[in-house]
């Protein structure tokens, strides 16, 4: 446990903190010092260290914050996660949300009270809506995820499909997302079908790649267990005791939509992931299936409803002020 003292003059504060573990001091930091760089930058603090031993100036809100955000990548560190770049940018986001205290500031012998294991990796929240969104994938039947690009949706939906996979609590995964040219044609690409297609369905083999070694990727798609493809090869199919998931749903019209989700079976799970703001099929998203359906079922038993924002985008810093560029902070 990291032991603190505070001193304060007006705004301003000068804040120590010593942690306990001196040999875990390097993995805290980062190579080069880059988590705190990291940290100095996101709050306009200037953080001295001398051993295990941590000073950190600055106004007193962000002072603290960077306490917090040291405390946390320390807990972290304790219990073996991995701290890449990518989790210091997300802690730090975090660190503004009173909702997270008690998930996020756990005790340093606790794990965090929600995560998804996989083969790979174990993976927790790394934003305020992350936290509902992961409690809803391992407890509803139907879920719409809405909101921007790098927030996690699809992402998640894949490694909870991957952890109830690998447990048995489901036999197949069927991982779909229309494919939709945005301003492409697939007639132009090379190959067949499934070479025109894949490009598409890019991102999904990405997250089952990060969630399972390669080799039992290839081996559950040869056997059937995951199947990826693309949304009108649903048609005519009860998906019974599988996790389902729909990527892209922006881009299916309100016939698709309803046709995917009668697909639905017993002891299924079906995660209906898109982003409103990012309609690419004719006539935009007055015709966006994605909409109509939320419009129709949102508040219907056992349907679950997560909206994202930019806020809770986890890849860099700059791709949540692009979005916001884009639509708006209330896009």
């Amino acid at each position: 446990m990291a032991k603190r003292a505070q001193a304060q003059a007006g705004d301003m504060s000068r804040l120590e903190m010593q942690f306990d573990k001196p040999h875990l001091i390097n993995s805290v930091f980062g190579e080069f010092d880059r988590n705190l760089v990291t940290i100095e930058n996101r709050l306009g603090v200037y953080i001295s260290a001398r051993g295990n031993r941590i000073q950190i100036e600055g106004e007193a809100g962000a002072t603290a914050r960077a306490r917090d955000v040291l405390q946390d990548i320390y807990t972290r560190v304790q219990r073996h996660e991995d701290i890449d770049p990518e989790t210091v940018q997300a802690i730090i986001s975090m660190s503004s949300e009173p909702t997270l205290e008690g998930i996020v500031r756990k005790d340093d012998s606790g794990a965090p009270t929600i995560m998804i294991r996989t083969r790979k990796k174990t993976l927790v929240p790394r934003s305020a809506t992350q936290i509902p969104y992961m409690e809803a994938l391992a407890r509803d039947e139907i879920i719409f995820a809405l909101g921007p690009a790098g927030t996690g949706k699809t992402y998640l939906a894949v490694a909870q499909a991957v952890a109830m996979l690998i447990t048995g609590a489901v036999d197949r995964l069927i991982l779909s997302r229309p494919a939709v040219e945005a301003g492409e044609r697939l007639g132009f690409l090379p190959g067949d079908m499934k070479e025109k297609v894949d490009p598409y369905l890019r991102p999904i083999y990405d997250a089952l790649h990060d969630t399972l070694p390669v080799e039992q990727v290839e081996r559950r798609i040869a056997s059937g267990e995951i199947e990826i493809a693309p949304l009108a090869f649903m048609r005519g199919r009860t998906l019974a005791d599988a996790f389902i998931i729909l990527d892209e749903a922006q881009n299916t019209t309100p016939a698709q939509m309803k046709m995917f989700l009668t697909r639905f079976g017993m002891n299924s799970r079906m995660v209906i992931c898109g982003d409103p703001n990012q309609v690419d099929i004719p006539g935009g998203a007055t015709y966006s299936g994605l909409k109509d359906a939320v419009d129709r079922l949102e508040g219907v038993d056992g349907i679950t409803t997560i909206r994202f924002n930019s806020s809770d985008v986890v890849r860099h810093p700059l791709v949540g002020r692009i979005v916001d560029a884009y639509e708006g902070t209330d896009g």
